[in-house]
């Protein structure tokens, strides 16, 4: 749209002066041979083209500074700050032709002073601070990459705000194991004398957890969790009836409160030009919910004691633990890279009883095996009020230890894991001032569950 305007503009600049360059040298000539014109009247005359000279730089210099400020609300998203924030002071409600008129009087007001101060370059028509075109538009671009950062930090890193932020969740995960048992010998190297047994179990577990975070200082939170678990577990197993062709079925639910915990962040270093956001924290997670040591084994179809399934199925682990988090968040406008490192410490604990078998009491200590997370990704805000995030976390958690009384520490085979995910997040901030984050894990090694998917809303009071 005001690309003609600029064009005739410079054409004018550039033709004006030679027109009147031209038309001042044929009046010379055509006046040579009569006597010469008053002094006054040819001073005059250059004067009034002096003045129209510089009265088509401003002009042209005006029309640079606009198309300078189109070109730089153009690049990047081309997004501006909330509705709420506009520097008009415009209500929300006003028609969008009276808003655009607003900013046309601002944006022609800011040329004519640019234009006024040509004759003083990089000062102000009142002589304060310099003028540099574009600067309005460069600080809104900052304070909107702000919100979109604090937007991609509430979903990666504590919020370091003087209130209080309640925070609602609910997950699901699926489990699908396969396992193959075989009961038996060869017998001439090539034949397979015993049974053989395919189990199968199939776990939806349903979190629902309640959160709420304050900040003490600018750089000290602390949290509260409660999570509230929904277990549905189904059971196959092949061999009913002494068939192997013959499976059966057992379903069981099972809810209850799961482990509760309290976390303290701390903001070590603020992100600058050398450094990124560097956060620590410590969560001690405690064993309020129904631990798995002790639960006895029960065959539910007596047509088949190839199955055996838990009389009960837990809601926590049992022990006391401590997590501490390292995470790092660096900003690349639009791009946000993040990471973190974590090591969970389980306090060995000691148990009246142990064993799955009915009727048999074994009390030992247990020892579960110490995990170390890494976790890292990036995520793309898609404006002020939408973001995505895509990530890679693994969890690596070594081997479960008992030790009887009087017997020496013995290793459980298999209690070891290696979980790693694939994680695909969204946000987005409702005009009310909910924050909503969901996402999506998909398990890439065995150990981990086949999905889980979160939603979770906080809101800040």
């Amino acid at each position: 749209m005001r690309a003609a305007p600029l064009s005739l503009a410079l054409a004018a600049a550039f033709v004006a002066p030679a027109h009147a360059a031209g038309a001042a040298a044929s009046g010379d000539a055509e006046s040579a041979p009569a006597s010469s014109p008053p002094l006054a009247s040819l001073h005059q005359r250059m004067l009034e083209m002096s003045r129209e000279l510089a009265a088509q730089r401003a002009e042209i210099a005006r029309l640079r500074g606009e198309v300078d400020e189109l070109e730089l609300a153009g690049r990047g998203r081309g997004l501006g700050p909330p509705p709420a924030a506009a520097p008009d002071g415009a209500q929300q409600g006003a028609p969008r032709d009276a808003r655009e008129l607003a900013q046309d009087a601002r944006r022609k007001a800011a040329g004519d002073a640019r234009g006024d101060a040509q004759d003083e370059p990089g000062k102000s028509g009142d002589g304060g601070a310099p003028v540099q075109i574009g600067q309005a538009q460069r600080e809104e671009d900052a304070q909107r990459r702000e919100q979109e950062k604090a937007l991609v930090v509430r979903e990666h890193a504590p919020l370091f705000e003087r209130r209080f932020t309640f925070d609602a969740g609910i997950s699901y995960s699926y489990y699908d194991r396969r396992q193959l048992a075989l009961s038996g010998f060869l017998a001439l190297d090539a034949i397979f004398l015993g049974s053989i047994n395919l189990d199968q179990t199939k776990a939806s577990i349903a979190t629902v957890e309640l959160s709420g975070r304050y900040g003490l200082t600018d750089r000290l939170s602390i949290e509260a969790s409660l999570p509230y678990v929904y277990r549905d577990s189904r059971f196959v197993s092949g061999g009913a009836g002494g068939a192997s062709s013959v499976v059966s079925e057992v379903r069981m639910r099972s809810q209850g409160v799961g482990d509760a915990s309290v976390a303290a962040y701390y903001q070590w270093v603020k992100e600058s030009q050398r450094w990124p956001d560097i956060v620590t924290s410590l969560r001690v997670r405690a064993p309020t919910g129904r631990d798995p040591f002790g639960l006895k084994l029960v065959q539910p179809d007596a047509d088949n004691n190839n199955l055996n399934i838990p009389e009960d199925l837990p809601t926590g682990s049992g022990v006391w633990a401590a997590t501490f988090n390292v995470s790092a968040l660096r900003t690349y406008d639009p791009v946000i890279l993040f990471g973190n490192l974590g090591y969970t410490y389980n306090q060995p604990r000691d148990f009246d009883d142990i064993s799955p078998v009915a009727e048999q009491v074994s009390p030992a200590r247990v020892a579960l095996g110490n995990t170390v997370q890494l976790s890292g990704g990036l995520a793309i805000a898609l404006n002020d009020r939408s973001a995505v995030s895509f990530s890679v976390a693994s969890a690596t958690t070594g081997a479960t230890h008992t030790t009887a009384p009087g017997a020496r520490k013995r290793r459980v085979a298999g209690s070891s894991s290696n979980s790693t995910t694939f994680n695909i997040g969204a946000s987005y901030v409702l005009p009310s001032g909910w924050t909503f984050n969901g996402q999506l894990a998909a398990g890439l090694t065995p150990d981990a569950p086949n999905f889980v998917f979160s939603l979770r809303g906080s809101r800040s009071f």
